[in-house]
């Protein structure tokens, strides 16, 4: 009996390719790592801290605490924003995750050395300033805001800016909200793009 040597090859060759391709599935579900999981940041403590910049010594801070971190209570508002007409301040923030209170954590310096993942964004009650006039950049990014800092890729971050107050206002609002946009900040990244960390509106006073 005759052996037809190509019927051979074909017939041991698509075994071949069997065993070949479970071999490679196998090694690849081997290689495959686990997806990194998201870090749940957490906020026990936010603090805008508004310091005149033609006294130092005139300092205006208003809090946001959630004793409980991740639990059921979410961050509450404890002050008001009382600020003088006429005068500029630099705005900076202390942000914190204090559940243990003997080892705070610092999330604005994380915040700082992730700067290109993360932007704070505001807005306040319509002209409550005269530097940025209007109403802030929340609802239309390319509003003017005075961003003091930027990321590496020269994008605003928000950690410091700077704020002349207007006329005598009562019960107005500021809102500072923080987003976190790995992959997805740009030149023209807004509220929309990324994750909120945080969104507080205070009251705003002016005298």
């Amino acid at each position: 009996m005759k052996t037809n040597v190509l019927e051979v090859a074909k017939k041991y060759g698509k075994y071949a390719l069997l065993l070949g391709g479970a071999v490679l599935t196998s090694c690849s579900n081997d290689d495959d790592a686990p997806e990194e999981e998201n870090v749940l940041e957490v906020f026990t403590d936010v603090n805008l801290v508004f310091t005149n910049t033609a006294d130092g010594s005139d300092v205006v801070r208003a809090r946001a605490q959630d004793p409980d971190g991740i639990g059921v209570q979410e961050l509450t508002i404890l002050d008001e924003i009382t600020l003088t007409s006429g005068a500029t301040y630099t705005l900076g923030f202390e942000v914190l995750n204090a559940l243990d209170p003997s080892d705070p954590e610092d999330i604005a310096a994380e915040i700082r050395e992730e700067d290109n993942e993360h932007q704070f964004f505001f807005s306040f009650s319509a002209d409550a300033f005269t530097d940025p006039a209007g109403n802030g950049n929340i609802d239309n990014a390319t509003d003017p805001l005075n961003y003091a800092d930027m990321d590496e890729n020269g994008n605003p971050v928000g950690l410091s800016t700077t704020w002349t107050a207007g006329d005598v206002l009562a019960d107005g609002s500021f809102t500072a909200r923080l987003q976190h946009q790995p992959d997805v900040k740009t030149a023209t990244s807004d509220v929309n793009d990324g994750d909120t960390d945080f969104d507080l509106t205070f009251v705003l006073n002016i005298e």
